[in-house]
């Protein structure tokens, strides 16, 4: 397919909307028109800028995207890719069918300075109008939790392991359809004489519902031929034994991470998957998720400095007096609090930047999870108190987890549980805490409401080591799976209260 010259006719998808079943309605209010059109509670300082940029480099159809030599390249390596991947026959469209349309999407690579890297367009399918049932059955694929992922960077900080990241490229575009789909010709890539005929897919594209499924089904086939066994624990975590030797392979979607006692067992991987997939090797891990991974001779360390800066940049907090706690000592705040409401939208889009900051932070957890009760009705008490959160991570912004060995031979598992009494003034609900260590190295914490009523401070306990022995069975059947044989006689674990 070349690129076509487009024709006389509107082509931007958002323009001629209402001409096209594929397109949802779009409405817009006076107040959205007309009203101030920067985001409440945010600096101005930064974020409009960003905003601006991005609206300028990444354009937001195909009208806009064809004007630049950048962007038409890059739809030509996408539909190059698709050819090359024989991902679809040209057909006639068959009677009681319908072809979904085809839309483009432009993205912009930049590294940790904000420098372009490259310009990234992505064909995607209007999946939106495929019918459950009818086009699609399954559409979920397990992805490995970050729990595993730092079970498994604490097991390789023990044994001094290396860890190495791949990523799958166009990943979806591998996967098999077992349904009988039919696209419309992208646009600017209508075969001329054919502008009547339509697309058959023979492999998933992004955007069908069911792509997600049909790429792991294709990832998880690929590896058990290589002599893979999945994690009954963890359907993302895949290991292999050869030789007496172990190679752990985790998987998030189309990127994966490799860590084993060998080099070479490393090295023959990535030689067996580039032979499967267009992989790129971006050799030892260092980015993964937001997440910072640096290795070095003294362990991994994790951390989210530069996420923490970016959520603090765009609260207005970048420069502000950094806190030396992140919540003042017996803190109590209620759902009836009699103070002003807030910006319940922007409440939640706090938290939830906070919550995913956890990822590497358990000294948040207590306070931000207390504070994530709040999020239906938010209150000025409430937002003062997300407030110090952020102040404590502006001074602590480079914390993180450092994973090394602790000297024994092999790893223990150790968990601990607490929990309070009626903490929770609305509902007289307990609150429980858990954290397991792996040689030592936090790999999994928690703080969360209670669902029952405890009668008793024994009883809240009891719940909470309740929860924390499920945890525990869970973590020792996962790193069975990682490390081979019974964990029951390479480690232990136990539960206790903190006092």
């Amino acid at each position: 397919m070349q690129l076509a010259t487009p024709p006389t006719e509107v082509l931007d998808d958002d323009l001629d909307a209402e001409h096209d079943d594929d397109v949802p309605l779009r409405f817009r209010t006076v107040n959205n028109i007309l009203g101030d059109a920067s985001v409440p509670g945010l600096a101005h300082r930064g974020y409009d800028d960003v905003l601006n940029i991005a609206s300028v480099d990444e354009p937001a159809s195909f009208r806009e995207a064809e004007q630049e030599e950048s962007w038409r390249e890059a739809m030509r390596a996408e539909i190059k890719a698709i050819e090359e991947n024989r991902t679809w026959e040209l057909v006639e469209l068959p009677a009681r069918h319908r072809a979904i349309g085809l839309k483009w999407v432009y993205k912009i690579k930049r590294d940790e300075n904000g420098n372009v890297v490259r310009h990234k367009a992505r064909l995607i399918a209007k999946g939106y109008v495929q019918q459950a049932g009818v086009d699609f059955d399954e559409v979920f694929a397990p992805v490995a939790r970050l729990e595993s992922v730092r079970t498994m960077l604490a097991l390789a900080a023990h044994q001094r392991w290396e860890v190495h990241h791949m990523d799958v490229k166009s990943a979806f575009l591998n996967g098999d359809l077992k349904e009988e789909v039919y696209v419309a010709q992208p646009p600017g890539f209508v075969i001329s004489g054919s502008e009547n005929k339509v697309l058959r897919l023979r492999k998933a594209l992004y955007g069908l519902r069911q792509a997600p499924r049909a790429w792991n089904a294709k990832l998880d086939d690929t590896l058990v031929s290589l002599g893979f066994q999945r994690s009954g624990a963890e359907h993302g975590v895949y290991t292999r034994s050869r030789a007496g030797r172990r190679l752990i392979v985790g998987v998030y979607v189309d990127d994966l991470i490799i860590t084993g006692a060998s080099e070479d067992d490393i090295v023959a991987f990535k030689q067996e998957m580039k032979m499967k997939f267009q992989m790129s090797d971006l050799g030892l891990l260092s980015y993964y998720l937001g997440i910072e991974v640096k290795q070095g001779a003294d362990g991994i360390f994790l951390c989210q400095s530069g996420y923490a800066g970016k959520v603090l940049e765009r609260c207005g907090l970048a420069s502000c007096n950094a806190s030396a706690t992140p919540m003042e000592s017996r803190l109590k705040l209620s759902k009836s609090s009699p103070e002003e409401k807030v910006n319940a939208t922007e409440y939640m889009r706090v938290i939830g930047a906070l919550r995913y900051l956890l990822h590497t932070r358990p000294d948040l957890a207590f306070s931000v999870g207390y504070l994530s009760r709040f999020m239906e009705d938010p209150r000025e008490d409430h937002l003062t108190s997300v407030k110090r959160v952020l102040r404590y991570v502006a001074g602590t912004r480079g914390y993180g987890l450092h994973y090394t060995r602790q000297g024994e031979e092999k790893p223990k598992l150790v968990g601990y549980s607490d929990a309070d009494l009626a903490g929770d003034v609305d509902t007289r609900k307990s609150t429980s805490g858990i954290i397991y260590f792996l040689a030592g190295n936090p790999i999994t914490w928690q703080s969360s409401k209670q669902k029952v009523v405890a009668l008793s401070s024994c009883e809240s306990e009891y719940i909470a080591a309740s929860a924390a022995a499920c945890q525990g069975v869970w973590l020792a059947r996962l790193l069975a799976d990682m490390i081979g044989g019974s964990l029951a006689r390479q480690s232990s674990w136990w539960t206790t209260s903190l006092p």
